[in-house]
């Protein structure tokens, strides 16, 4: 059995126009992600933790901003394509730890749902997955409301 860690890194802009989706669940705000996709920091940054552990790239290598298949596609279609990877890989993942930061919309109160959404795409028990609420009290872009980040880190177990 040998293990194997990854992390990931999210961050987009906050407009008018769009709906916001943060893990997979739409919240009720009045700005949105800006991004070629739907936008959803959280399972980008989920994508892109899986990918670094696997040794596979990022996000960007697989679903490309440039390619007209992946415009306002639903993120949870990317951490789909994603879990094959994994699945075909002989790694499970062990843990997952997310945090998000932004100062508005608050997430405490979607949490258990983003968790839910979470660890179905990936097929884990909830036991596996922490998310965590965090502010930039106030500073720079996050802390101005301007936009959201994530991180997420994950550990795989498996054969070589």
């Amino acid at each position: 059995m040998s293990g194997r860690i990854g992390i990931g890194y999210d961050i987009h802009r906050l407009v008018e126009g769009r709906k916001l989706f943060l893990g997979g669940i739409e919240f009720p705000y009045g700005k949105g992600c800006l991004g070629h996709s739907d936008g959803d920091p959280v399972l980008h940054a989920v994508c892109d933790a899986l990918l670094g552990a696997l040794g596979l790239g990022d996000i960007g290598e697989h679903f490309p901003d440039t390619d007209p298949r992946y415009k306002g596609i639903p993120s949870s279609r990317l951490v789909g394509e994603v879990k094959l990877l994994l699945d075909k890989s002989g790694y499970a993942i062990d843990n997952m730890d997310i945090i998000v930061i932004t100062e508005e919309p608050k997430i405490f109160p979607f949490k258990i749902e983003m968790k839910k959404k979470i660890c179905f795409l990936l097929g884990i028990e909830e036991s596996r997955l922490n998310i965590k609420a965090k502010t930039n009290e106030e500073l720079d872009a996050l802390g101005r409301r301007e936009a959201v980040a994530c991180w997420a880190g994950v550990s795989l177990s498996g054969r070589e």
